[in-house]
């Protein structure tokens, strides 16, 4: 007897194991990080069946390149177990460095919208669609009523959203605070992402798996908090093992400055 179909069936259950893993740690609503710190601040994990948003600052307003690589990190786990969403701007998603974070990309579904109130029209759709797990949209700021909206969507369909805040190209600046404004209390959570330097390993040159600098700048039924994290299975060919793709590497927020040395002024 050939081994080709054992191995198939083998590969098969480990699949399945691992999904089982996977929902035993979103149990209650939750997706747990697995880091006490963090899933402590979130009240037990991030809440699944609502939305997320994230942001970032200076270019990453209009490249969204850290926080839409933090956001694919969010929402691999639940990719894993549905069909995930993305909801784009610009056509310039590139899904071979998603699957090098270990999102996989054979779950993915692209939407490109002309317009904010298309891409707002097509989160909602896709979050009440049976099979659907993660909805990702790139919208530059979402008012109360659309939050309300992408909630209720959430409700009905089960599926958890993820808003990553991008201007478009040369579109106008929002004065500062007025997307956090717009947003209200309608998020879930509040997320400031930014590119952090790698750490290679030892003894060896170039770059280690990408790091992030994630700032949770407020939850419902949680608290604030500021953390380093690091993306597992990047650039190391680690399979994914049922584990969250974000690894904590430092809690950032209860760091002190170091003191000031004195100047002593020579005459």
């Amino acid at each position: 007897m050939s081994s080709a179909p054992a191995a198939g069936r083998l590969a098969a259950v480990r699949a399945k194991v691992a999904a089982l893993e996977a929902g035993a740690r979103t149990q209650a609503g939750r997706l747990a990080f697995g880091a006490a710190e963090v899933d402590d601040a979130l009240g037990g994990g991030l809440a699944l069946g609502r939305w997320h948003e994230v942001g970032g600052d200076g270019l990453e307003a209009e490249t969204s390149a850290a926080p839409a690589a933090f956001t694919a990190l969010l929402a691999a786990p639940l990719a894993r177990l549905g069909w995930a969403v993305w909801v784009l701007r610009r056509d310039d998603l590139w899904t071979p460095g998603l699957e090098g974070l270990g999102f996989p990309p054979q779950r993915l579904i692209q939407v490109c919208a002309r317009d904010e109130a298309e891409a707002l029209g097509v989160m909602e759709d896709a979050l009440a669609t049976a099979g659907v797990a993660a909805v990702i949209g790139e919208v530059a700021a979402v008012d109360l009523t659309a939050g309300r909206r992408l909630q209720l969507a959430c409700e009905r369909g089960g599926a958890t959203g993820f808003v990553i805040h991008r201007r478009p190209f040369g579109g106008p600046s929002l004065p500062k605070g007025a997307q956090r404004e717009a947003t209200g209390s309608a998020a879930a959570t509040r997320w400031r992402a930014a590119s952090a330097p790698s750490d290679p390993p030892a003894g060896e040159f170039g770059l280690g798996a990408p790091r992030f600098h994630a700032t949770l700048e407020r939850c419902r039924g949680g608290r604030p908090g500021a953390w380093l994290f690091e993306a597992k299975s990047a650039f190391t060919g680690e399979a994914w093992n049922g584990t969250h793709p974000l690894r904590l590497v430092a809690d950032l927020g209860d760091r002190q400055l170091a003191p000031t040395p004195s100047i002593r002024r020579v005459a």
